[in-house]
């Protein structure tokens, strides 16, 4: 029998499943209400980072590619927050509050932000030779795409 250890794969689909829900509920712009989900995520992405980063150097020294393509894979992150941001449709509602949800195009850039960091992620393993850099990276990429989206819907929500 094989052991197959797919824990942090459904961990992953299912924090990722939850952030696009979330996404397309109709819910109000607030001050820090959106900030809360990136700074945890972001929490744990420098945690899967470094756990990823000391997983290679356990085996030899991490490359310069591998850095190149983590880096390359968080700009990525912040790109598509920025295009999402401009998916989202936000209004006033009828006691003036402003709100926001997503679109069926936010959904789509979900699913390609995801399917894009999959492979720079297995990419940036290949390149590693050896640890789990890339798919520790997941947490990091979400947190910068959110925050980007995020901060970027605030600002055009307080221009209302």
């Amino acid at each position: 029998m094989q052991n197959t250890d797919s824990g942090p794969a459904l961990m992953a689909v299912a924090v990722v499943g939850l952030v696009v829900r979330q996404q397309l509920r109709t819910r109000p712009v607030r001050r820090t209400g959106s900030l809360i989900a990136p700074v945890v995520l972001g929490v744990l992405g420098a945690a899967g980072l470094a756990l990823g980063i000391a997983s290679v150097d356990e085996h030899h020294p991490l490359t310069a590619l591998s850095v190149v393509l983590l880096v390359a894979s968080l700009a990525v992150a912040a790109s598509f927050g920025a295009a999402r941001a401009r998916t989202v449709r936000i209004w006033r509602g009828p006691r003036s509050e402003v709100l926001r949800k997503g679109t069926a195009a936010t959904t789509g850039l979900w699913f390609a932000s995801v399917a894009i960091h999959i492979v720079l992620a297995l990419w940036m393993d290949h390149t590693a030779g050896a640890g789990l850099l890339g798919a520790a990276s997941l947490y990091a990429y979400l947190a910068i795409g959110l925050g980007t989206q995020n901060l970027l819907v605030r600002r055009r929500a307080a221009a209302l």
